[in-house]
């Protein structure tokens, strides 16, 4: 079987993103297959997966994405988590949770952000986890990123105090860099002890699949992959008579009285989805086309 559009797939702990990929290629006997937003191997959570020609609809996809952070005060770490070698650690037993919330409020709207040491932005053509290895200090480059809430979920007390904390955020956001920025704002140090994704793409977690589930679906042959057009929700749509539909997908450039403009999903007659489109002064032209008309 030929598997076209979306899997939402609940990566397990210490998986790459990559060996996701990889793995759902091989249980699907499928090529071509990618994934939107990238988790670090120590996270879990919605990892979304393209399967067939759906992997050039990534590019479309909402960047919202959510998060529920497990945050350790007192201890600092190489990679701003727990996988990365302790280089602060110092008792923070009277640290109050009003403290703390407190600081967490200065994580709202655009912030500016320094991405982790341990990341893949590349500096000049290399990944920064590349050159940290290899022991090379470079200038991070400041980004912005936007904080849409934060709400704490939960507060434990004790040496190396931990918060729990909801987060929605804009693409490119790292909850590492979350976690150490609000040590040093409290000045004990801080880092990232647990991650999960609840939302990425349009995706939640309470729709995934892990990888056991997918397997099964597949022996029972009950695997469905989501809809393409499903997941693409967020764009506006329009509606193509057939002869308009079939010069669209050939290719060519028509024109539409809709009273909207950007990218928007095309479909023939409101029901079939041909793929995305760019539409502009009443002009709609071809971006992706995912269902041609034969």
């Amino acid at each position: 079987m030929l598997f076209q559009g979306f899997l939402n797939l609940n990566k397990p702990f210490g998986w790459t993103s990559h060996d996701c990929v990889a793995r759902v290629r091989k249980l699907l006997r499928l090529k071509r297959v990618g994934h939107a937003g990238t988790l670090d191997p120590a996270a879990t959570g919605v990892l979304p997966i393209a399967l067939g020609k759906a992997t050039r609809l990534l590019q479309y996809l909402p960047e919202n994405k959510a998060y529920k952070a497990t945050i350790r005060l007192g201890v600092r770490t190489t990679t701003d988590d727990l996988e990365g070698e302790i280089i602060h650690s110092q008792a923070c037993r009277r640290l109050s949770l009003a403290q703390v919330k407190t600081a967490l409020a200065q994580f709202a709207g655009k912030i500016e952000q320094i991405p982790p040491s341990y990341s893949a932005i590349q500096v000049d053509g290399k990944r920064l986890y590349d050159l940290a290895r290899k022991g090379e200090i470079v200038e991070v480059p400041v980004r912005t990123v936007e904080i849409f809430h934060t709400e704490v979920l939960d507060w434990r007390e004790g040496d190396f105090p931990e918060l729990d904390v909801a987060i929605a955020c804009g693409s490119g956001t790292y909850i590492r860099a979350i976690a150490r920025d609000l040590g040093a704002i409290l000045e004990t140090g801080g880092t990232l002890a647990a991650l999960i994704r609840t939302q990425s793409s349009g995706f939640d977690l309470t729709d995934s699949l892990t990888l056991t589930d997918l397997e099964t679906k597949l022996e029972g042959e009950t695997f469905q992959p989501i809809v393409p057009d499903i997941a693409l929700q967020h764009l506006s749509s329009v509606s193509l008579p057939a002869t308009s539909a079939q010069k669209w997908c050939q290719g060519q450039r028509v024109s539409l009285n809709y009273d909207i403009a950007g990218i928007v999903r095309v479909y023939e007659e409101e029901t079939r989805f041909l793929g995305i489109g760019q539409l502009e002064d009443e002009v709609l032209v071809p971006q992706m086309v995912f269902e041609p008309i034969s």
